[in-house]
């Protein structure tokens, strides 16, 4: 008999941690019961059960706790809103089912990697106020800890305002598209902000909840052969994310929340400038105008942490690492919402419609 009365897989058949939950081979611990005889009886099977059994559910144990999620038994965070929350512009995006483009690169999964926070990265790419009262709202509870809410700029139309200054003069008429946008944002847009964030307290009153604003996405250049943005249009355009940013401000400060104002961290890091944080027009032209990977790494994530109250984050390697290891269980977990989030997810505000 061997010396060991059971013992884990053999090394030749075990599996690399990957972070995803593997299955052992043949459904449970591998046991190597040795060899018994008549003379030992049952007395001995029964020891031998009963040892494998109890390695077994150790091995069990241990398993969970290792590939549990880092996140788990950390506070609630809750990303609610559009595209500039959920990671559109960072070009890799969670298999969920939907068109939302979450991506762990955005800043709500490299601010729940750093700090350790229980992520539902709810944001989904074309969202507007409507939508995430209908389709996001119901991921906060009086548990939830933190949230984040991006949105307005669909509802304002403002990747519409975008195509239209992006052609060429002879051809749009971009003056004309700014000024509706605007006089939606001063009239229409306040109340709608007023509506959802009332909700918003009234779901998770216990939360720290922060709003976050819009960068400029200009700083005077166009350098995209395939756009003609006069100086004039992106001066237009950068008022309008102003006013936009106002507005989000003080109907934040209205209902008792923080603002992550990007404007000026993202300076010096518009479309076009070196190094950029905002994708000019790209291909797919989904990717366009929105943050890139280091948009959200060095724009986003060391913004909105004091917003909510904790220390700025700098994302490092690992905690990149962490964010993106956490990539099967979010896109599992934004799964159980997919029928509800295909009803109004686009892929890229800018693609064609």
């Amino acid at each position: 008999m061997q010396n060991s009365l059971c013992q884990a897989e053999p090394p030749a058949r075990r599996q690399a941690f990957t972070g995803a939950v593997l299955p052992l081979v043949g459904g449970g611990p591998y046991c190597a019961l040795g060899h018994t005889t008549l003379g030992q009886g049952h007395l001995m099977k029964s020891t031998l059960g009963l040892a494998c059994a109890t390695v077994a559910l150790g091995l069990a144990a241990t398993a969970a706790a290792t590939t549990a999620p880092a996140q788990a038994a950390g506070p609630t965070y809750v990303a609610l809103g559009d595209s500039y929350s959920s990671g559109v512009g960072t070009r890799a995006y969670l298999d969920d089912g939907t068109e939302c483009q979450r991506s762990t690169y955005a800043y709500p999964s490299l601010l729940a990697a750093a700090k350790g926070w229980a992520l539902n990265l709810r944001a989904c790419s074309g969202a507007t106020t409507a939508d995430v009262t209908s389709s996001q709202l119901s991921a906060l509870s009086t548990s939830t800890s933190y949230v984040t809410i991006s949105v307005g700029g669909n509802d304002a139309g403002f990747s519409d305002v975008i195509t239209e200054c992006a052609l060429p003069a002879w051809a749009s008429d971009c003056a004309a598209k700014v000024d509706t946008a605007n006089a939606f944002i001063r009239g229409t847009l306040p109340g709608r902000l007023r509506t959802l964030y009332a909700a918003i307290a009234s779901r998770a009153p216990q939360a720290r909840v922060a709003v976050v604003g819009y960068p400029r996405l200009f700083q005077g250049e166009d350098c995209n052969a395939a756009t003609f943005f006069s100086p004039e249009d992106e001066s237009r355009l950068n008022a309008t994310a102003d006013l936009l940013d106002s507005t989000l401000s003080t109907a934040a400060r209205g209902a008792g929340f923080a603002f992550a104002d990007p404007r000026s961290r993202f300076t010096g890091h518009a479309v076009c400038d070196d190094p950029e944080w905002l994708n000019g027009f790209s291909n797919p032209v989904s990717e366009s105008y929105h943050p890139n990977r280091l948009g959200h790494s060095s724009g986003y994530t060391p913004l909105v942490g004091p917003a909510l109250g904790t220390t700025s984050v700098a994302p490092t390697a690992a905690v990149l690492a962490d964010a993106r290891a956490q990539g099967p269980a979010l896109a599992a977990q934004q799964r159980a919402y997919a029928a509800e989030d295909r009803t109004y997810a686009q892929k890229g505000d800018y693609a064609p419609r």
